[in-house]
């Protein structure tokens, strides 16, 4: 229950972030920290999540406009995830494992991204090294274990800060912070791990995507 109440009070702290294609951009940028040693307990929470080749459940989104939206959230190592936005939201965010992309289905449009190029590549590689250059802070306490990754060479100054539980290892919320020092923040719950899903799941709806070709 402290745990929970850690993460309630997170939430209260966070931007919520509005379900609009700017907002739900947002999803893949983060800012810096410094980078120190971190214990092998951090190590053994990130190798944990890493190994979790599949899981599934429900989201709540914070972002940096006051708004709050959910839905149905898909991950499949390495690269693929598929957020499902509840209405009244149109957005649909999908990743075949290269290309990202955010769509608004009521206005038919949508736009795509390299996966390489947003902190949410690190989130869903099949490793997270924490001796890495990309850490740049961890930070254990008693009831959350903190860690933020982030490229600079590729992100520049956005980052990923992911929170997980330690006495079970499990990641709770993520939060994405972009260059401008905007939060999203996704909290994760009713988490189902090593689900089958068909390949559907995560393919590009070309078809719906003016002028993008499939491997672009």
């Amino acid at each position: 229950m402290k745990f929970l109440k850690v993460l309630a009070g997170l939430a209260r702290r966070a931007r919520p972030l509005a379900a609009s294609l700017p907002a739900v951009a947002l999803l893949m940028g983060l800012a810096a920290a410094p980078a120190h040693a971190q214990s092998n307990k951090a190590q053994e929470i990130a190798n944990h999540f890493a190994s979790i080749k599949t899981m599934m459940g429900d989201f709540v989104q914070f972002g940096p406009r006051g708004d709050q939206s959910g839905g149905k959230f898909y991950i499949a190592r390495p690269g693929k995830v598929r957020f499902n936005y509840d209405a009244p939201s149109p957005m649909r965010v999908i990743s075949d494992g290269r290309t990202l992309v955010v769509g608004n289905m009521k206005l038919g449009t949508w736009d795509q991204y390299p996966l390489s190029k947003t902190p949410l590549a690190l989130l869903l590689d099949d490793k997270i090294d924490l001796t890495g250059k990309m850490v740049r802070s961890v930070k254990e306490d008693p009831d959350l274990v903190t860690i933020v990754l982030g490229d600079k060479s590729i992100f520049g100054d956005s980052t990923i800060t992911m929170m997980f539980d330690p006495a079970t290892d499990d990641l709770r919320q993520w939060t994405i912070t972009d260059a401008q020092g905007k939060e999203t923040s996704v909290m994760i719950y009713n988490v189902k791990a090593g689900v089958d899903f068909a390949e559907s799941v995560f393919a590009l709806p070309y078809d719906q995507m003016k002028g993008v070709a499939p491997g672009k």
